[in-house]
């Protein structure tokens, strides 16, 4: 898919091959437009860096010295990642006081379904008891 204008990308998984990490910054700087590129990474992340920083040394971008000199990855180990990307503990970007409000809304819901149900349940009993007497 091409998207036209899009000129900045943010990468929040570091993508497991320099191939990957081209196609997904691909989508900026198309046509001879310029476009950014930003990766986060952690710690488990480096065994991945080198391959992705030789790419953005080779484009003519800066990259910083000391992800030049993390040790290459092993073709066993380069098989691991793509094959087994990292598992990354989930997070919420949502703010907590949206999550407060979320959930307020959601058991007022509840509730009101509840008196509803009951509201129900208390017309037709009503009903009965006029039918019975009758």
């Amino acid at each position: 898919i091409d998207f036209k204008g899009v000129n900045m990308v943010i990468n929040y998984d570091l993508p497991t091959s320099a191939v990957e990490y081209i196609h997904r910054i691909g989508r900026t700087g198309r046509a001879g437009h310029r476009g950014k590129a930003v990766t986060f990474f952690t710690e488990d992340d480096k065994p991945l860096l080198r391959s992705i920083a030789n790419v953005i040394q080779r484009a003519g971008c800066p990259v910083p010295e000391y992800i030049k000199h993390l040790p290459k990855l092993q073709s066993k180990q380069k098989k691991k990642f793509i094959k087994k990307p990292l598992t990354r503990e989930s997070i919420c970007t949502t703010p907590k006081c949206f999550l407060k409000k979320g959930k307020r809304k959601m058991q007022t819901t509840k509730e009101n379904i509840k008196e509803k149900k009951k509201g129900k349940e208390d017309k037709k009993d009503s009903k009965l008891q006029t039918v019975s007497e009758s």
